[in-house]
């Protein structure tokens, strides 16, 4: 089959199936996800984070991650972002003079890197072997290396290249953030929360982070407020100096709305938070290969097309060459 002819079919096929219709492409698809008050999650204000990486260093005790290891030296752990060893990370903001916190112009502010738990995962969307399920009472985004096949669909489907994967492994698994599932079955924290000293990682519900945002934002520069620290209900507390944040609560809508979210005085954009629409990803790429992919359809038409155009021209070329054949013959009688 030649190609021009090949692609002339094809276009013929799609038009065909385009009159059979299809499902509505914009109905919204992914499994919808309610807040309840067993969801969970963490709220970072990076206005009062002093970036001395203890969070980092229970992240990696409380996981058994091995040290990040840079020119030989085993003594200091200084990852410098997300790895198959590393599921949280704190980074740095730094302008000019770098004189002064939670400044924009020489200024400088921390900001932490971790898995958000989005309320609609493009990584769970994108798996195609459920290794990546959402919990349906935590909301915790899991892991299951048993169900994973290594196609790496996850790191393309997250809009926040959270997933890693184990390149140097012979037995290869997605490494994420779990909110350290393990030891809140234990009534532990997560790592990251129960060794931070300030406060600035809080664990617990989500509906009850909300409403500690939501105050923060009413404060003025310079009040002074009583901030929890380890989780909302810890018992313990620390006053900090409000600093002028910006008046916007990071996650809470952000691609349907995460469970790890922020606060911050510097812009989210320069902290590497880019500025996303309110609607996921994933429902938008699920709403469309529902469409494409109801009940086989329109692959199955699809298929159907292209095979009776092939099948056809099979068909005339064999009587074309039969034909040439014959006209042969007939004219090697006549020579002779």
């Amino acid at each position: 089959m030649k190609r021009r002819e090949f692609f002339k079919n094809s276009l013929k096929g799609v038009a065909a199936v385009a009159t059979v219709g299809a499902a509505p492409l914009e109905a919204d698809v992914v499994k919808e996800f309610h807040i309840s008050d067993k969801t969970v999650g963490i709220l970072y204000d990076a206005t009062i984070c002093i970036g001395c990486n203890a969070c980092v260093t229970g992240c990696k005790k409380a996981n058994k991650d091995p040290q990040e290891i840079y020119d030989g030296e085993k003594a200091w752990d200084k990852p410098y972002d997300l790895t198959a060893d590393t599921r949280n990370i704190i980074r740095q903001y730094r302008h000019g003079t770098a004189q002064t916190k939670n400044e924009i112009e020489d200024g400088y502010g921390f900001i932490k890197g971790q898995c958000l738990h989005c309320l609609e995962p493009g990584c769970v969307s994108a798996c195609p072997t459920s290794a990546l399920l959402k919990d349906d009472n935590t909301g915790i985004v899991k892991y299951f290396a048993d169900s994973c096949i290594g196609c790496r669909y996850c790191q393309v489907g997250c809009p926040y290249d959270i997933p890693k994967f184990e390149w140097d492994d012979w037995y290869p698994e997605i490494v994420k953030c779990q909110l350290c599932d393990h030891l809140l079955e234990k009534g532990e924290l997560p790592g990251c929360c129960s060794t931070c000293p300030t406060g600035a990682s809080l664990f617990g519900p989500v509906a009850k982070l909300r409403e500690e945002s939501k105050r923060r934002l009413l404060l003025e520069e310079k009040d002074k407020y009583t901030y929890p620290v380890f989780s909302t209900d810890s018992g313990y507390t620390l006053v900090h100096k409000a600093a002028k944040y910006i008046k916007h609560h990071y996650g809470e809508h952000e691609l349907g709305g995460t469970q790890v979210t922020y606060l911050s005085a510097i812009p989210f954009e320069k902290l590497g938070l880019p500025a996303y629409p309110k609607k996921s990803y994933a429902s938008i790429s699920n709403a469309k290969q529902r469409g494409v992919y109801s009940s086989m359809l329109i692959p199955a038409a699809v298929l159907g097309t292209y095979s009776f155009f092939i099948r056809k021209n099979m068909i005339e070329e064999k009587e074309e060459e039969k034909r040439l054949l014959e006209e042969s013959k007939e004219n090697g009688d006549k020579d002779a």
